[in-house]
Order: C-alpha cells, then structure tokens, then sequence
C-alpha cells in the first residue's frame, strides 16, 4: 500500500469523523431548542435565558466588568 492510499484512507476517515460529529451537533443543537420551546410553554422567555446561560458560561470577575460598564454606558445615556 503506497503512501498516497494511506493518506487518502486517513483523510476518509477523518472526514467520517467529522460528518458524524456534525451530525451529533445538530442533534444537541435541536434538543436545546426544544428545551427553549418546553420553557417558552411555561411561561419563560428563551431570550433571557439565553443571556442568562451565556452569563454563567463567564467567569465572575469578566462579569462583574462587563456589568460595571454596561451599568457606566447606561447612565451615560440617562437609561439607568
């Protein structure tokens, strides 16, 4: 077996690999939008959680920042 069909072999793989992997991704992707849906049904509204999620997904002190000047940019525009 030369080099080149191994090469390709491997890539194939990879490429497999890959596929599959979309694939799963989708699948998740799909089940957290059903859990939005469920949560919608109930009466939460999927835009809050998303920035809640995205919240606790930073660490505490890049959010204490982050809230310092948006709270700063808030009351530069007479919004706080």
């Amino acid at each position: 077996m030369s080099d080149a069909n191994v090469t390709s072999e491997q890539l194939r793989l990879f490429i497999e690999r890959i596929e599959r992997l979309e694939e799963e991704k989708k699948g998740i992707a799909d089940d957290i939008r059903d859990v939005y849906a469920e949560a919608k049904a109930v009466g939460y509204d999927p835009k809050i959680m998303r920035q809640v999620v995205r919240l606790r997904k930073m660490e505490p002190h890049d959010r204490q920042e982050m809230e310092a000047i948006l709270d700063t940019y808030k009351s530069a525009l007479g919004i706080a």
